[in-house]
């Protein structure tokens, strides 16, 4: 086998673990706090699932990040299939629609927490299974923080924007709301678009990275800290 070839999968091989846990649990959390709050929508549809197989999306959840790892891209980005909640079935429509966008968030950095801690039991494994493991604990804790500090830019339909909606008075609130059917246009226009025009011009127009840098380095670095790791 091709040596660069095998390096590829080998990388992939670390990174397919983190990512598929890391999105398909950051919906599958949404719809079990809607669940909670009075909404089961997302439970009868059998999506308040820890099976990534119930929230797998073909394209956003292998194709597209396996294609940037291919592609040796500087950043990793997925999504799974949206969990469907219904926010006028919540108890508290605008109370609860904050709790179920954080959630997805939430336990991101809870499993980037997990991952940190499980690196303290990485020297009982076998010599051969050491490596391969701890690089799937350090992805782990990038993906769920990158992830985390991603989805709360408030710009709705993510869930930033959701939580922004939920606790800004109505005068900016509703603007905010409609902006939900172009957030995701707008979402990929600064990842992809933005910083391809960047280069053509010999400027710097990634503005994920900028935003997401700093928050990002904190963050992990708190939980390293918090977890014996630092």
């Amino acid at each position: 086998m091709d040596q660069q070839l095998a390096s590829t999968l080998y990388t992939a091989s670390t990174w397919v673990l983190p990512v598929l846990l890391a999105i398909t649990l950051h919906e599958a959390s949404h719809g079990f706090v809607a669940h909670l709050r009075g909404d089961n929508t997302a439970w009868q549809l059998g999506r308040v699932s820890f099976n990534p197989l119930k929230h797998v999306d073909p394209f956003g959840t292998i194709l597209l990040p396996g294609l940037l790892l291919f592609l040796h891209a500087p950043f990793l980005f997925g999504y799974a299939k949206p969990v469907p909640v219904n926010f006028r079935a919540l108890k508290n429509p605008r109370r609860d629609m904050v709790l179920v966008a954080a959630a997805g968030p939430g336990i991101n950095i809870a499993l980037a927490i997990a991952a940190a801690l499980l690196v303290h039991l990485v020297g009982f494994l076998p010599d051969g299974a050491r490596q391969w493991t701890v690089l799937n604990l350090e992805n782990a804790i990038v993906i769920n923080v990158v992830l985390a500090v991603f989805n709360m830019i408030p710009l709705p339909p993510l869930d930033g924007g959701r939580v922004a909606v939920g606790l800004l008075p109505d005068v900016l609130a509703r603007p905010l709301a409609r902006l939900e059917g172009y957030g995701m246009m707008i979402v990929i226009g600064l990842i992809f678009i933005l910083p391809l025009i960047g280069s053509q011009l010999g400027q710097n127009l990634n503005v994920i990275g900028w935003l997401l840098g700093g928050p990002v380095d904190s963050i992990i670095d708190a939980i390293l800290r918090l977890t014996g790791n630092g």
